[in-house]
């Protein structure tokens, strides 16, 4: 591990400002930024605490009612948080079923958006696309819990089941960055699939935002709250472990559907918008749930060993549109 300097800023303006200079990276919880320098990923020249700043934990609602969360949030605190469960509750759904207690109490929002990937070649030090080399190692390897959608250069899929929840609840995220924007507004904003956007294509990391940009908040807008939720994940093993597959699906108050699958592509895979009009019209038969779960998964193209995925899809997608109440 190489040496460097631990800063602790109290203020945003002071912490964007830290993350300014090169070889600086945020810290909040720390579980994947610590493996992420033990496994030689980054070597970081500065580390900047991002827990003393304010309003960094809050959870509130604002004018238009819209639900905030500080990116400082931890995990166990969205899956228990009344205002969660009662408004969100696939979000709340989702944070449940993130790692250990131990990892939902220390890893944060913002973190947990912003990971690397989980493949064992990048996190192995082996020269895949995404670690010096020029082609996917899993492509020709192993690759049982890799991509089914929109696969290459890179076929690893992100682990966030917090994203999947909230690309289904249409959030937005707000960044910020020392270029741009008064201290505490952010610079930008963008959905949950622009900030996955080219993430199989990027080479340094999975989100768009550049080195000096911090993910500050993530908002879910009141159209969004209640109606009905559901959240299911499929593991391998009964302890705690990332999704095989997983989906989070949405009918809004007004009747619209939103449905977000994750571990089959590079961020949270939206299912085409076809699908969740006809599962939104509701008064559809078994036969018309198989078809449909069909449909949404026309465009996959598995690798040899994740073609097993396609039939987990298909299957978490039948239950998703029973339980919107689809039949």
């Amino acid at each position: 591990m190489t040496r460097f300097t631990y800063l602790r800023p109290s203020s945003l303006a002071e912490a964007l400002e830290a993350l300014a200079s090169p070889g600086s990276v945020p810290i909040g919880g720390g579980t994947d930024l610590l493996s992420t320098v033990d496994e030689g990923l980054l070597a970081p020249a500065r580390v900047v605490d991002l827990q003393s700043l304010p309003d960094w934990t809050q959870i509130t609602r604002g004018a238009d009612g819209a639900l905030r969360l500080g990116a400082g949030v931890a995990i166990a605190t969205l899956a228990e948080h009344p205002l969660v469960r009662e408004l969100v509750p696939a979000l709340a759904l989702a944070a449940a079923s993130v790692g250990s207690p131990a990892l939902r109490n220390m890893g944060t929002l913002g973190g947990n958006l912003a990971q690397r990937q989980r493949c064992w070649y990048l996190r192995r030090g082996v020269a895949c696309f995404k670690n010096g080399g020029e082609q996917c190692a899993a492509y020709a390897g192993e690759h049982s819990y890799h991509a089914i959608f929109d696969t290459g250069p890179c076929h690893a899929v992100h682990p966030s089941d917090p994203a999947v929840a909230l690309d289904a609840l249409d959030a937005t995220v707000e960044i910020a960055s020392a270029r741009g924007g008064a201290a505490g507004t952010p610079t930008r904003t963008v959905s949950i699939a622009a900030l996955f956007e080219g993430a199989a294509h990027n080479r340094a990391r999975e989100v768009t935002l550049a080195d000096d940009e911090l993910i500050t908040a993530v908002s879910i807008p009141a159209a969004a709250h209640g109606g009905v939720q559901h959240w299911e994940k499929l593991i391998q093993r009964a302890a705690f472990d990332f999704a095989l597959v997983s989906c989070a699906a949405v009918r809004r108050g007004d009747g619209s559907v939103r449905i977000s699958l994750g571990g089959v592509a590079a961020g949270p895979w939206r299912a085409p918008l076809s699908v969740e009009e006809d599962v939104a019209s509701g008064g559809l038969d078994a036969d018309s749930i198989d078809a449909l779960a069909e449909r949404a998964l026309y465009d996959a193209t598995p690798l040899e060993g994740t073609r097993y995925k396609v039939t987990m899809a298909q299957a978490v997608l039948r239950r998703a549109m029973r339980a919107l109440g689809a039949e």
